[in-house]
């Protein structure tokens, strides 16, 4: 009798045992749903900095961390865009797995999620118009209207200088993208908004007439957000963005969205968004079917004829290089080209110039190849070929930009061109140049987008 007790009371325990097995691996968290379904969704949204399509191409610098996770993990990513009052929502209802929207961590956002550690450090600034100098300090603000969208962290900062006792009032607006805000400053519209600063320095390039003042708060941190309690996620996002912070992937996907926005030239930028009206519109059919034929997205194109000769067919350099992209006599000759200064045999001549140059960098992947391509385009190809010599010895790689942008420069010491087979350059002017077409080419895309 008492050996059947026992018998019952272990299969028991058994059962139960098994019960509780199978509850425990009916309950997998988000780490393990992802990797058995292969796919992972970002929750984001649509605009400059975060996601955006540019030539039927998903983009943006949030974009491209998570497409670079999802290919750390090995699954396919997917991407939603509810309105900014939607991120959490699409979080607890699990209608994706993370938000990677530029997000600042902050106590009330923590108590709805749970974040990364930080991938970037930025700080809310006050935008004025450029002409605006009345306006110099957060004292300033008092008896100002600011606006800003609801629900961000700017309207936490404006609400706390308020408690605190600054007279500002501020204009709350329902999922409005932070760059309208910025449009509508720089248009006069409104006196005063908040950004943050990687968002503010980004969009001075395309409203040459805004001022970014002062900042209203001390630097803060952005990070992704996952469900309360999602520990195996939250730990694999913290694992990579280590990763990519020490093998230099965070910088790369960095500097291809925010690279040298610091560098402002007002003049420079307010000239060249009038040109875009009044001179590119004469070229713009040309320049279109010219760069299809040769393979280039023609708002690059564009933007290196600005940086050339800002859209003059006349344009002539001390160096002898003429036309609308510059070109020397022998290059000229070299593309059948009998008249540089005709704009179109000049543009033909040019971005066949280019196509051939390309060709020469095969070894590079882009947008390394295309960038030391352009830079081929100002210094030439013998001082490019110097150049990647000297990396080499330097054990940088020679089919990196990164690892150019550092190595040009020094072609003007004789320690280093004195052993090369092509001797001086002028290194810091390629590098210059590049950077430059770069910021009129944003610009230009920018127009795509909007």
């Amino acid at each position: 009798m008492m050996k059947r007790e026992t018998w019952k009371k272990r299969v028991l325990l058994f059962l139960t045992f098994c019960l509780l097995i199978g509850i425990s691996c009916g309950r997998k968290d988000t780490l393990h749903k992802i990797k058995a379904s292969g796919v992972i969704t970002v929750i984001t949204r649509n605009n400059a900095h975060c996601y955006y399509i540019y030539r039927e191409k998903a983009m943006g610098f949030e974009f491209d961390l998570a497409k670079a996770f999802s290919e750390h993990l090995g699954v396919e990513l997917k991407v939603i865009t509810p309105t900014w009052d939607g991120l959490f929502d699409a979080l607890n209802k699990e209608d994706g797995d993370f938000i990677a929207a530029s997000m600042t961590i902050t106590p009330s956002r923590q108590a709805q999620a749970d974040f990364s550690h930080e991938y970037l450090s930025v700080q809310q600034k006050a935008l004025v118009y450029s002409g605006n100098y009345k306006i110099r300090s957060i004292e300033d603000l008092a008896g100002k209207t600011v606006h800003v969208r609801r629900g961000t962290s700017y309207e936490e900062r404006l609400h706390a200088l308020a408690e605190n006792g600054l007279d500002v009032k501020v204009r709350l607006y329902e999922d409005t993208p932070t760059e309208e805000f910025i449009s509508m400053v720089a248009d006069r519209e409104i006196e005063v908004t908040i950004a943050d600063s990687n968002i503010a320095l980004l969009n001075r390039r395309y409203y040459p007439d805004i001022r970014i003042a002062f900042p209203i708060e001390e630097p803060e941190s952005l990070g992704w957000a996952v469900k309360k309690g999602e520990l195996g996620l939250l730990g694999e996002i913290n694992g990579f963005l280590n990763k990519i912070k020490k093998n230099g992937l965070l910088d790369r996907i960095y500097n291809k969205y925010y690279a040298h926005v610091e560098i402002f030239d007002y003049i420079d930028l307010k000239k060249f968004h009038e040109r875009l009206d009044t001179r590119l519109p004469t070229y713009k059919d040309l320049i279109r079917k010219t760069a299809r034929k040769h393979g280039f997205d023609w708002r690059l194109i564009a933007a290196i004829i600005y940086q050339e000769s800002h859209f003059d067919p006349n344009a002539k350099s001390f160096t002898g290089v003429e036309g609308i992209m510059q070109l020397t006599r022998d290059t000229a000759e070299e593309m059948g080209i009998g008249d540089r200064r005709d704009p179109k045999q000049s543009i033909i001549g040019g971005v066949k110039y280019l196509r051939k140059l390309y060709k020469r960098y095969g070894e590079a992947k882009d947008p390394d190849r295309l960038l030391i391509t352009l830079a081929s385009y100002n210094v030439g190809h013998r001082h490019i070929l110097d150049a990647q010599e000297i990396a080499r010895e330097m054990n940088l790689n020679p089919q990196s930009w990164s690892s150019l942008e550092q190595v040009l420069p020094l072609l003007r010491y004789p320690k280093y061109y004195k052993k090369t087979r092509h001797g001086y350059a002028r290194g810091t002017e390629p590098v210059r140049y590049v950077h430059r077409i770069l910021t009129y080419y944003d610009i230009l895309k920018r127009e795509a987008i909007s």
